[in-house]
């Protein structure tokens, strides 16, 4: 539809919805636009009125002129002869009621629409348009001449300014139809999976960019691929090597955590090896063991708050929040964990610099002065680590 983008003048109201189209095609052609248009359909009594809209038009500041399109049968467009008569409306109206070739017939005639059908002299669409002329409105001779009509006052509104025309914006591209474009190999469907860290794209498997027979040439371990794979760098030796301590010191918990209580549970039961495995897996949480993530969560969130040690457990004890990782049940300070000995003293013997860890070892010095179980455990310290790491 030609003058679509931008601002419009005329509004209309019609009938017929099919005939609305025609007046879209016709308003587009002879004016700058279609600003609104409303078909009310041709019920005997419609929802809506032709008056309903024409006032709501004349009101709106943006429409200039308005068209109506009546048709044979009902008296709703005297309403509108009498509205211009009082002077209810001023604006241009150019109105046009179709079905004068009723008059050609020897009786009366029931149009397509339910309304369409003239039971009194007054009801035909000659009388209606007769009645229009005279009340003030624009009437075409014919619907032929509508657009002619429409187009002549169009021009007086621009004459005297009250409407100012304005150059047609070029429409946007519309984009090429996917289908087609994808036949064309301009496009294809996007990747379903993606990672940044393993590419096999190549002749060869890159671990974050290291090739996997240098992996091996290098001999960097299972520390070092997990440096490559988590972290997507290489990590210093001793780094490497925490990684690998890790993995040995919580191989095996034994059967009496609660994880591996739900694996044997599930085991006996006669499930598969999967739903063993998840069994126990879905069920580590905050209040899992270690609290490993929750715990990691409260040591790192205090210490980048700035809270000192004291702050952070007196924190905890005014919320009737337990600090999450400290306390064991058969391990204490005069009793320890040595898996807790042996990572706390391979990180402070090789790391440069461990301010997380730091700062969860004065929080246990806090609560084991209360109650000597009161320690952190293994995995706490490594989540810690991971934390402090990571960020």
């Amino acid at each position: 539809m030609p003058n679509a983008l931008h601002p419009r003048s005329v509004a209309y109201v019609s009938r017929s919805g099919g005939m609305s189209n025609e007046l879209n095609n016709i308003i587009s052609r002879c004016t700058n636009g279609v600003y609104e248009g409303v078909a009310i359909g041709g019920d005997r009594y419609p929802g809506t009125t032709f008056t309903d809209h024409i006032l709501r038009y004349h009101d709106d500041p943006n429409v200039k002129m308005i068209v109506v399109l009546g048709e044979v049968g009902g008296i709703e467009e005297y309403k509108i002869c009498d509205a211009l008569k009082s002077g209810r409306l001023f604006k241009p109206i150019v109105a046009w009621c179709i079905g004068t070739c009723a008059k050609l017939f020897t009786s009366e005639v029931q149009f397509g629409h339910a309304g369409a059908c003239a039971n009194a002299e007054r009801e035909t669409a000659d009388a209606k348009n007769q009645a229009l002329t005279e009340a003030g409105a624009y009437v075409p001779e014919s619907f032929d001449t509508l657009g002619l009509v429409i187009s002549e006052v169009y021009e007086q509104l621009v004459s005297a300014g009250v409407i100012v025309p304005q150059p047609e914006k070029e429409p946007p591209t519309v984009p090429m139809d996917y289908k087609w474009a994808q036949e064309l190999g301009l496009i294809r469907k996007p990747s379903s999976f993606m990672t940044s860290i393993c590419d096999e794209r190549g002749e060869e498997l890159l671990y974050a960019g290291m090739p996997i027979s240098d992996v091996f040439k290098e001999n960097i371990g299972i520390g070092g691929v997990l440096s490559l794979l988590w972290f997507q760098r290489r990590l210093p030796d001793y780094a490497c090597k925490f990684l690998e301590m890790c993995l040995m010191v919580t191989a095996d918990h034994g059967p009496a955590v609660s994880g591996a209580h739900n694996t044997i549970v599930t085991a006996r039961a006669g499930k598969d090896l999967v739903s063993c495995l998840t069994s126990g897996l879905l069920t580590i949480g905050d209040r899992f063991g270690g609290a490993l993530d929750g715990a990691a969560r409260q040591f790192s969130g205090a210490y980048d708050s700035g809270l000192i040690p004291m702050e952070f457990v007196n924190s905890m004890r005014k919320q009737h929040k337990l600090i999450l990782g400290i306390g064991h049940r058969v391990k204490s300070l005069e009793n320890p964990d040595m898996r807790v000995v042996i990572i706390k003293d391979f990180v402070q013997s090789n790391f440069p610099a461990t301010p997380l860890l730091s700062y969860a070892l004065e929080v246990e010095k806090i609560t084991t002065s209360k109650v000597g179980s009161y320690i952190i455990m293994a995995a706490v310290q490594i989540h810690v680590w991971l934390v402090q790491e990571l960020v």
